[in-house]
C-alpha cells in the first residue's frame, strides 16, 4: 500500500472531529476584528492541511469554500483579489515548501471550485470563468492528475500529497472531456511554435496517454492520438515494434515500397506537429547506409532542400552518420528545414560544419554536453555538436532562452542563425574547443574567459547544446559591454546591441524612458517616430531587412508590469484580414502570451512562420520602451496622426505606464 494511500485511510477515522475544529476555527475567523483575522487565519491553514490529507477531507474543505472569502481565509495575501489568479502558478505555489503557500493554494482551487459549481456567487467571476480555469490548471499539472506509478511519486512529502489529493478532487468533479480540449488546445499552440526543446510537449504527451481511456470526446481523442503517435511511433513498421532493434529488423526486411511509405508518413507527421519518432532516426540511419535515394522522402523536401541535398550528398551522409541518433531525433526536423532554408548554398558553411567533426572539445565544455546522452548512447560530443548546429541553422526562432535571464544572448543566436552563420560557427568552435569567445567593443577586445559573472548567475540547463555551449560567453560579454557605458546617462543598448550582435543592426535608437529620472518622457515623439520608421504607410515604403532587437515591458494577463524582455522585429506586413502586424521573435520559450487589455500574441491565424508571434501594430508599439531605426529611411513624423499616438498612448499609460511617472 503506498504512502498516500495509507495515510489517507488513516485520517479517514478523524474526519468528523477535525470537520468540527476546522468550521469552528472558519467562525472564529469570520467574527473576528479585520486587523485581528491574521491571528485566527493560522489555525485554519493548520486544520485544512490535517483536512487535505484524505479525500472525505477535501469534501469538507469544498462544502465549507463558499464561506473562505467573507470569513477571511485569503485576506492581507496574494490570493485576496480572485480575479488576479493565474493558472499557470498555481502548480508552483502547490509545490512550494514555503509557510503555508501550498495549503492557501487548496483551499484558493477549494474557493474557484464553489463558484464552478455554483455555491458561491462571485461578482467578479462567473461559473464558466472559474470552470475555465480549473480546466486549464489540470491541464498545466498533468504530473499532478496523474501522478507517476514511480518510487519518488509513491513517497511524498506533505505538500505534494496535499497536491495530488487536490487533483484527485478536482478530476471527480469536473469533466475530462473540457480538460482534454484544453490539453490539445496547449499542444497546439506549443507545437505550431516550433521549438528545439520539445521537452514540456513531449511531457504534456506522455501525461495525456491516460486522458484517452478517460471518456473524452472523440474529436479530442484523434487529435491527442495524433501527438502521442507522433512522438512515439507513427508508421505501420514502428507502431507495435517492441524496441529500435526490433524496428531496425523489420527495415531489413521491408519491400522498397514498404520503406517508400515509412519515409513519407514519417515525414508528414514531422512536418504537421514539428515531432519526431525515435524511429524516424533509426530509419534516417539505416537509410543513409542502404537506400539514400529516399533520404529526401523522409524528409519531405522542397525544391531548394532537394538541389541542396544533391550538391552536398557526401556531407548530409556524414552529418547523418555522427548527429542523427534517436536521443537527437529533434535534428532530424533540423536537418529538413536547414535543407529547406538553403543554407548549405552558402560555401563557407561548408567547411565550418567539416571542422566540428573532429574538433577537439574543451573538458569544460564536455561536461556540459554530456547530459544530452544517455550512458548507452554510442553518439559522440561532436555529434551532438552537430545535431545542435543543424538544429539552430534550421530553426532560428526555435532558440529558446529556458529559465534564465538571458533573452539578449537568445536573441543573437536567432539573429546569426539566419544571417551570420558564419560568424555562429566560428562562435560555437571556439566556445567549444576553447571554453571562450572575444568580442571587440569600441575598439577594445573582450575575452569571455577573463569575465566573472553576468546577467545571469547561473545557467539553468534547459537549453539546446549549442546555447548550452555560447551563452555562459555571451551573457558574460553582454554584462560587460553593458557595465561600460553605465556613467553616460544614455540607455546603455544605443552602443551595446550595434557592437554586440553586428552591423545588422541600425545605429539610431530611442528609449521611451529618461534614463536619469526614469520617467517617460516626450512619448508622443517616441511613438511617431517608430510610425515613421516602420510603418509602411508612414516610412516612404522602407522594408525591413534584418531583424530588428527591441525593448518592451511584459505584462500579465491584467496589464500590470512584469519586467523588461528583449525581442526582435522579424517583419512588417498585412495580415490575411488587411490590418498591419508585427511580426516577432520572442526568445522566452513561449510565444502566445496575454499582456492584458485584450492584447494577446498570436502564433498561429495570421501568416505568422514557425516561431513567430504577432500582434495588431499599435498593440505591439504599446509595449515597447526602445527600439533601433535607420534615420537615413524614415518618412515624416508629422504625418502621423495624434489619433493613433492616443490610441497607444491610453494603453501604455493604463498598463506598464502605472508604474511610472509620466513628464
Amino acid at each position: 500500500m503506498s504512502t498516500v494511500t495509507g495515510k489517507r485511510k488513516r485520517m479517514g477515522k478523524h474526519i468528523s472531529a477535525l470537520k468540527g475544529k476546522f468550521e469552528e476555527a472558519l467562525d472564529k475567523l469570520e467574527q473576528a476584528k479585520p486587523f485581528a483575522k491574521s491571528l485566527y487565519q493560522i489555525d485554519v491553514y493548520q486544520l485544512a492541511m490535517e483536512l487535505s490529507c484524505s479525500s472525505d477531507g477535501m469534501s469538507v474543505l469544498f462544502e465549507n469554500a463558499h464561506r473562505f472569502d467573507h470569513a477571511g481565509v485569503f485576506l492581507g495575501g496574494q490570493w485576496e483579489d480572485l480575479t488576479k489568479m493565474q493558472a499557470p502558478l498555481v502548480g508552483g505555489s502547490l509545490r512550494s515548501k514555503q509557510g503555508f503557500n501550498s495549503i492557501i493554494e487548496v483551499l484558493s482551487e477549494m474557493r474557484m471550485l464553489a463558484i464552478a459549481k455554483g455555491n458561491h456567487i462571485h461578482e467578479g467571476l462567473s461559473k464558466e470563468e472559474a470552470n475555465a480555469f480549473l480546466n486549464e490548471v489540470m491541464a498545466l499539472n498533468l504530473d499532478l492528475l496523474f501522478p507517476p506509478e514511480t518510487e519518488e511519486g509513491r513517497i511524498l512529502e506533505d505538500h505534494m500529497m496535499r497536491a495530488q489529493g487536490l487533483f484527485e478532487y478536482l478530476g471527480q468533479q469536473l469533466s475530462f472531456r473540457a480538460i482534454g480540449h484544453q490539453i490539445v488546445q496547449e499542444l497546439d499552440r506549443l507545437s505550431v511554435q516550433r521549438p528545439i526543446m520539445t521537452g514540456r510537449i513531449l511531457n504534456i504527451i506522455n501525461l495525456s496517454k491516460q486522458l484517452i481511456k478517460s471518456g473524452i470526446a472523440d474529436e479530442t481523442r484523434v487529435s491527442l492520438e495524433k501527438y502521442i503517435q507522433a512522438a512515439d511511433a507513427p508508421t505501420p513498421l514502428s507502431i507495435d515494434a517492441a524496441d529500435q532493434r526490433e524496428y531496425r529488423l523489420r527495415l531489413e526486411n521491408a519491400n522498397e515500397d514498404d520503406l517508400l511509405s515509412e519515409a513519407e508518413i514519417f515525414a508528414k507527421s514531422m512536418k504537421e506537429t514539428g515531432l519526431v519518432s525515435p524511429y524516424h532516426a533509426v530509419l534516417l540511419r539505416f537509410l543513409n547506409r542502404k537506400n539514400q535515394d529516399k533520404i529526401q522522402a523522409a524528409l519531405d523536401l522542397s525544391e531548394t532542400g532537394i538541389a541542396g541535398f544533391n550538391a552536398n550528398q557526401q556531407l548530409i551522409h556524414d552529418i547523418i552518420q555522427i548527429s542523427i541518433y534517436p536521443e537527437t531525433r529533434q535534428a532530424v526536423y533540423g536537418l529538413a528545414r536547414m535543407l529547406d532554408r538553403g543554407v548549405l548554398t552558402q560555401e563557407h558553411v561548408l567547411p565550418a560544419i567539416r571542422r566540428l567533426f573532429d574538433l577537439p572539445i574543451h573538458a569544460q565544455v564536455r561536461q556540459a554536453l554530456t547530459k544530452f546522452k544517455n550512458e548507452q548512447s554510442a553518439i559522440s560530443l561532436n555529434g551532438l555538436l552537430i545535431a545542435g548546429v543543424i538544429n539552430i541553422l534550421g530553426q532560428p526562432l526555435g532558440v529558446g532562452q529556458g529559465n534564465n535571464p538571458t533573452c539578449q544572448s537568445a536573441r543573437a543566436i536567432s539573429l546569426w542563425s539566419q544571417h551570420g552563420i558564419g560568424q555562429l560557427l566560428e562562435y560555437i568552435a571556439r566556445a567549444a574547443r576553447d571554453n571562450d569567445i572575444d568580442m571587440t567593443f569600441e575598439g577594445e577586445s573582450i575575452h569571455s574567459s577573463l569575465l566573472i559573472g553576468g546577467v545571469a548567475e547561473a545557467i539553468n540547463q534547459d537549453l539546446d547544446p549549442i546555447s548550452m555551449v555560447l551563452v555562459p560567453h555571451l551573457d558574460k560579454i553582454y554584462n560587460d559591454m553593458m557595465k561600460r557605458t553605465l556613467l553616460r546617462g544614455e540607455d546603455g543598448h544605443k552602443w551595446v546591441n550595434p557592437e554586440f550582435y553586428g552591423a545588422w543592426i541600425p545605429k539610431g535608437f530611442i528609449n521611451a524612458i529618461d534614463q536619469l529620472t526614469l520617467g517617460v518622457t516626450n512619448y508622443s515623439a517616441f511613438v511617431k517616430l517608430f510610425y515613421a520608421t516602420h510603418h509602411p504607410d508612414y516610412n516612404e515604403g522602407y522594408e525591413l531587412i534584418y531583424p530588428n532587437p527591441v525593448g518592451i515591458f511584459i505584462t500579465n494577463v491584467h496589464g500590470d508590469l512584469l519586467g523588461l524582455h528583449a525581442v526582435s522585429i522579424q517583419r512588417i506586413k498585412k495580415d490575411p484580414n488587411g490590418n498591419h502586424r508585427i511580426y516577432f521573435y520572442n526568445p522566452n520559450n513561449d510565444s502566445g502570451q496575454n499582456w492584458g487589455q485584450g492584447i494577446i500574441a498570436s502564433v498561429s491565424g495570421f501568416d505568422e512562420l514557425e516561431g513567430e508571434a504577432s500582434l495588431p501594430f499599435h498593440e505591439f508599439v504599446s509595449r515597447m520602451y526602445a527600439y533601433h531605426y535607420n534615420p537615413f529611411e524614415q518618412g515624416d513624423t508629422y504625418m502621423v496622426e495624434d489619433s493613433l499616438v492616443k490610441e497607444v498612448e491610453a494603453l501604455a499609460r493604463e498598463s506598464w505606464g502605472n508604474n511610472y511617472h509620466w513628464a
